[in-house]
């Protein structure tokens, strides 16, 4: 694969579902919410961290508007692990694991380091580009086996006894 360069955004052509997949986290460093809504597919599904399922790519679009104005004005992904899975010609698989870094919380501090896994579901399209067809980004609680929902909410929770 060619290297592409990691200070511009490519728009809409990616040439394999790898680089749909760091198109899209450069588009989300750069907050180009152009070149992030050109890398899905109309029709295209994300859900985030907290469950929110967005179904087409304006929607996508518009959720990380307010996401860039409200909680990530000064944040930046970046991409630790990339898994590409093929499985077909034209359809992959791709996981990531990506810090994120300079997350505002709700009193205007900035927010320890998240870690996520996202994976994306990636389509070689008609015009030969690759774009996400799918997305869903979870983040990992170290040291957790399942999630609990107890008195105070939802918390991340470990059964190890060892």
């Amino acid at each position: 694969m060619t290297e592409l360069d990691p200070n511009k955004v490519y728009k809409p052509s990616p040439a394999s579902g790898e680089d749909a997949a760091r198109a899209f986290f450069r588009a989300w460093n750069a907050q180009d919410l152009d070149a992030m809504e050109a890398i899905f597919v109309a029709d295209a599904d994300f859900v985030n961290v907290v469950g929110f399922w967005w179904k087409t790519r304006r929607q996508i679009r518009k959720a990380h508007d307010y996401g860039f104005r409200r909680i990530f004005q000064n944040a930046r992904v970046e991409i630790t692990e990339l898994k590409v899975r093929s499985l077909t010609p034209e359809i992959e698989v791709i996981h990531a694991v990506s810090t994120l870094d300079g997350q505002s919380g709700a009193d205007g501090e900035e927010a320890g380091q998240r870690i996520a896994v996202i994976s994306m579901v990636v389509q070689r399209q008609a015009d030969a580009a690759w774009r996400i067809v799918s997305c869903q980004n979870t983040d990992r609680a170290e040291g957790a086996d399942t999630h609990l929902n107890a008195a105070g909410g939802l918390r991340p929770a470990s059964y190890r006894q060892d």
